[in-house]
């Protein structure tokens, strides 16, 4: 059971293992583009590579759609980068139904785990199996893998990771629940942080915080939904930056801009940041040469919180 894209190099994994394969649940078909036409998810795509059955429930709680669950007699349910489940729906598995979280539960329980490590700035993540209980990301942990988090990596190149990561590890906790004797791990409450779902407004940039914050802040939204700011009344989002900096930039105003040569920097509330991709509003991403030169950005200009505010009588 999976939707996005993290899904579909575990689901590959497993269709070349022993275990089979009994079905795939995803998500319906939904409009995209300007046509508006029907566009299948990625993992739907990845299940019929395979020839495998595919669901599509508008209500995971719908009795005909849980009837037909029932009749996979399935040993385990894996879900990824799903919807809840509801109860009915988790206790059909004789084995259970076994959940993919992109961290080290109880830390970043929730809907964005890979976004709020790197927003906060963990230097380490991972993945972590448990059997779906009443309370969302809290069951019985069965596994749990590691790995570090490098300075500028973002949210895309981190999801990838992980996604890869995701395949041997579903194997190897496949294999640890069909141990006889095997325990799974009750999960300490009390060193769980949140991870809410990531909304477009929550990429908006205070440019009075520390470099290192606006940094990964930037690395947190990467491309989608993208860490963002204003300059001349357009919206430009801020697609990737660095912390390296000229050692003689005399200081910078919040949100104010400074062109060395071809490098872009922009102040912060401790120092400045250098910005390396941008991408304005209705146009392509871009590096800051090219942002520089179409914007033609001179001294004394600024990134802004917000547009500008139009009164009127």
């Amino acid at each position: 059971m999976g939707t996005p894209e993290f899904a579909c190099s575990p689901l590959e994994t497993l269709v070349r293992s022993r275990h089979k394969v009994l079905a795939v649940v995803t998500g319906p078909d939904k409009p995209a583009g300007r046509g508006r036409k029907l566009k299948a998810c990625r993992a739907k795509l990845t299940a019929e590579l395979h020839s495998l059955p595919i669901y599509q429930p508008q209500n995971l709680r719908d009795n005909s759609f849980i009837e037909k669950m029932a009749a996979l007699k399935a040993d385990v349910f894996v879900v990824i980068a799903f919807r809840i489940l509801p109860k009915e729906l988790y206790l059909l598995p004789r084995k259970g139904a076994v959940n993919i979280h992109a961290s080290l539960l109880p830390k970043y329980r929730g809907a964005a785990p890979i976004n709020h490590a790197i927003l906060n700035g963990e230097t380490e993540t991972g993945l972590t199996s448990f059997f779906l209980a009443k309370k969302i990301d809290q069951g019985n942990i069965i596994h749990r893998v590691s790995t570090p988090i490098a300075p500028d990596e973002n949210f895309t190149s981190l999801s990838v990771r992980l996604s890869e990561m995701a395949g041997p590890f579903l194997l190897e906790t496949l294999d640890l629940i069909d141990w006889p004797d095997f325990t799974p791990k009750r999960q300490d409450d009390s060193a769980a942080t949140p991870a809410p779902k990531i909304r477009p407004e929550d990429g908006l940039l205070d440019w009075r915080m520390g470099k290192d914050r606006i940094h990964n802040h930037i690395r947190a939204f990467s491309e989608r939904p993208g860490a963002y700011s204003f300059f001349n009344d357009q919206k430009i989002k801020i697609l990737g930056s660095s912390m390296g900096q000229l050692a003689d930039l005399s200081p910078l105003e919040p949100g104010e801009l400074y062109v060395h040569g071809k490098q872009l920097f922009v102040g912060a509330g401790d120092g400045p940041l250098k910005i390396i991709t941008l991408q304005p509003e209705g146009k392509r991403v871009m590096d800051a040469l090219s942002f520089i030169n179409g914007y033609r950005i001179a001294k004394n200009q600024k990134f802004k919180d917000r547009r500008k505010e139009v009164i009127t009588d």
